[in-house]
């Protein structure tokens, strides 16, 4: 399977099981959604649990955290997470705190599903990556896979779970791995092992970190899209970097990335949002706080630049292999 079909095998899977599964968004039922994650679901399974919603994120927002408060399982789908900006207060003032509100006898088991980050030419308004605006607020879990495999499982135990949970899809790596050298042709996942997807039911526990690529000089900390430009990069550069797939930034799988940095002494953080506040910049002081006597030298970030996705100059913006090469050798050289 490639990603859109491990997801879409989540989500038949859940609403085999589920009965109170119910998928919404913008064209997620008849027209299964602008990337097909949803395809075939509303004939499968109907109307009343996948249908579509206005062009309304807040709307949507609203109707799953009531829908989830009433017992039922809403998975929501943000066409873009670029407009995930209108449902924000929703997540993070109601979805985020109803636990804690009502001294943990109220829970809300919901997900929200997004497309993020960029390699596609989206340009400003749809190539975001505001995964650290989640990762900030208290009660919710965020996850982020990086192949098809882990997608399925990710999403399933997401669905799953009894709090909220938001889960970002990296949109450049739907249909196949990529590494960063836009240049080149395509691979499709048929050719990855990741691509191997159980056709039944399994997980992949939240906050469980993979080691992506085994190494001793160095560690790379990277989530979705990165982590194959990461160990493209190591293999390129021939440097025997270990690269640790997140998976989970919330809650983060802070004991994988500790044993690894105490092993290499060294640390580069790689992530497609902007660098100021970015995701990478917690991933840093945790390091620095946790690993500080095994560092010898400062950890490393390579991100996207303190400006809106430029369209015209998208692979200066993307994180690639050369800017990635550039902060291994000087983590090496420190």
């Amino acid at each position: 399977m490639n990603m859109i079909q491990a997801l879409n095998s989540a989500h038949r899977v859940m609403m085999e099981r589920d009965p109170t599964c119910v998928v919404l968004g913008e064209d997620v039922g008849y027209f299964g959604g602008v990337f097909r994650v949803t395809e075939g679901l509303q004939k499968e399974f109907g109307k009343q649990r996948s249908f579509d919603a206005p062009i309304s994120e807040n709307g949507i927002m609203a109707v799953a955290i009531g829908m989830a408060a009433y017992g039922l399982k809403p998975i929501a789908e943000i066409q873009f997470a670029d407009y995930i900006y209108p449902g924000f207060d929703q997540i993070v003032s109601e979805a985020a705190k109803i636990r804690y509100r009502s001294a943990g006898g109220w829970g809300l088991s919901m997900v929200v599903r997004s497309p993020y980050g960029g390699g596609i030419f989206g340009g400003q308004t749809h190539s975001q990556s505001p995964e650290a605006l989640f990762a900030h607020v208290a009660g919710i879990k965020t996850v982020i896979p990086s192949n098809p495999y882990d997608a399925k499982g990710l999403l399933i135990a997401a669905i799953e779970d009894p709090d909220p949970v938001v889960f970002f899809e990296p949109k450049r790596i739907y249909n196949g791995p990529f590494d960063g050298y836009y240049e080149r042709p395509v691979t499709p996942w048929a050719k990855h092992p990741a691509a191997e997807v159980p056709d039944g039911h399994y997980t992949v526990p939240l906050g469980k970190a993979a080691v992506a690529r085994a190494g001793e000089a160095v560690t790379i900390l990277a989530y979705g899209t990165m982590v194959h430009v990461a160990i493209a990069t190591a293999e390129a550069e021939g440097i025997d970097a270990e690269v640790i797939d997140l998976r989970t930034i919330v809650p983060v799988d802070i004991e994988t990335i500790e044993e690894s940095v105490k092993k290499t002494g060294r640390c580069v953080v790689l992530h497609e949002a902007t660098r100021t506040a970015g995701f990478g910049a917690e991933l840093s002081a945790l390091v620095q706080e946790r690993c500080f006597y095994h560092l010898e030298a400062p950890v490393q970030r390579v991100t996207g630049y303190d400006t809106p996705y430029p369209h015209s100059m998208e692979w200066v913006y993307f994180p690639g292999p050369v800017r990635l090469g550039l902060a291994l050798r000087k983590a090496l050289e420190d």
